[in-house]
């Protein structure tokens, strides 16, 4: 079977028929890749599937724009990439019927002064896909839903949007868990809004476990700790008031962690922020079943207790309000003492559009997250920190977005550990940078 492919750079071809099956776009920071069929359906790694997509014109007097293929999950199909690698076929691997939706207005980049909308929309479904519902969402957070009992009823719905820029999306849900969306950025014309939003935190840090088979930790606590007490200074700044729940060593059992993801869906509203911290250890895969999954261990991991990635999306994908995960819990090698957790699906899982997180990891799931005395904080929350007090200022504002801090994580954590460590930065398409953070 493999005497009948050759691999050139840049795609897979079948020896036999001399036809390409497969392309392959490795980057040159040497994380990121894609790998994808001439008809598009991909795999990637973390913040691969941003490197391909469509040019897009809009006319002569509009600017055009590039549609990264993240833009269109439905497309991320390991199982078909996996298929044509096994029977050497694409055509058959990739016979896959989709629904289609588009937004027919506003247009993108409308300028607008009022805060209620009307979203009109053209779904064009496949009777093979079985479409569930139609989720209409405001800067990556669920507004409403329309069941499938209505959706052949209307094609459009009335919204309300913030008094700023935003992004507003429709997404197809169907039998099959695949979903599909096309949306459209906002600009906000209008009075500026003058109410600042409530900030929710919970944060988790574990020190010392009940299990052995967990090595205790110096920083987790502190990180935990450090990290509410630097944003809390943000209050009057940038936030009313900040509100936090934290959860350190006996404190933070399975159950007690599941009731504080609770209190996060209970309390932020659509116009709060959400952040959740987790700082600790993380182990890849759970028994037999699971080798490829992520687990966060709580404090009573002896009984054989864990936070799955599915807990904290079930629990968390319903608050509508904007939503950060810090995940700082990849650690591995002399430093946990057993083999490290695969944290990348949990990561992609967040970041999806239909889940709408915005996530910052310490690392990749194959490297580890470091902690040293020099700092008396893990590599990752010293860089968070330090970036969240000024250091990660947008340009001549002194605002912090959160895409800049993203880049300056990735800077610092480099100025410390060298390559050892890469962390990671992903923000749903629908989902507009915003700022986090002022700078005192």
């Amino acid at each position: 079977m493999i005497k009948r492919i050759r691999c050139l750079p840049g795609a897979i071809y079948h020896l036999t028929y001399s036809k390409e099956l497969l392309a392959f776009l490795p980057h040159n920071d040497k994380r990121r890749w894609v790998l994808w069929t001439p008809s598009g359906y991909y795999d990637a790694s973390l913040g691969g599937d941003d490197l391909i997509g469509w040019h897009v014109n809009n006319g002569t007097d509009k600017v055009a724009y590039f549609d990264p293929i993240s833009s269109f999950r439905i497309y991320d199909r390991p199982d078909v990439i996996s298929r044509v690698l096994q029977t050497l076929e694409v055509k058959e691997a990739t016979k896959i019927e989709f629904s289609h939706v588009r937004i027919l207005s506003p247009f993108d980049n409308t300028e607008v002064k009022s805060t209620e909308l009307t979203v009109k929309y053209l779904l064009n479904a496949s009777p093979e896909r079985a479409v569930e519902k139609i989720e209409v969402r405001v800067n990556g957070r669920p507004f409403l839903t329309v069941p499938s009992d209505d959706l052949w009823n209307n094609d459009e719905v009335k919204i309300t949007i913030p008094q700023e820029d935003c992004v507003v999306s429709v997404i197809v849900h169907d039998k099959y868990g695949s979903k599909v969306y096309d949306r459209v950025k906002l600009q906000w014309k209008g009075e500026a809004s003058v109410i600042k939003p409530k900030l929710y935190i919970f944060a988790v840090g574990i020190n010392k476990y009940n299990s052995k088979s967990f090595k205790n930790l110096n920083f987790a606590v502190k990180n935990a700790n450090d990290f509410i007490e630097t944003i809390k200074l943000q209050k009057d700044l940038m936030y009313s008031d900040v509100v936090a729940k934290v959860l350190t060593d006996d404190w933070a059992s399975k159950d007690n962690i599941l009731d504080g993801f609770k209190w996060i869906q209970e309390k932020a509203t659509d116009k709060d922020v959400a952040m959740i911290f987790m700082s600790g250890h993380g182990e890849s895969g759970h028994g037999e079943s699971d080798k490829t999954g992520y687990y966060y261990a709580p404090v009573d991991v002896d009984s054989g207790n864990f936070v799955s990635s599915s807990d904290i999306i079930d629990k968390e994908k319903l608050t509508r309000g904007k939503l950060l995960f810090f995940l700082d819990t990849c650690h591995s090698g002399n430093v946990v003492g057993v083999e490290g957790p695969n944290a990348d699906l949990l990561i992609k899982d967040l970041a999806r559009v239909e889940n709408g997180f915005v996530v910052f990891t310490s690392s990749t799931g194959s490297q580890e997250s470091e902690e040293d005395v020099k700092w008396h904080n893990s590599s990752f929350t010293k860089a968070l920190i330090d970036g969240l007090k000024g250091k990660a200022v947008h340009e001549d504002s002194k605002k912090i977005m959160i895409e800049k801090l993203g880049s300056y994580i990735s800077r610092r954590i480099k100025q410390f550990v060298k390559n050892r460590q890469t962390p990671v930065f992903l923000k749903p398409q629908t989902i507009p940078d915003f700022p986090i953070a002022v700078k005192r």
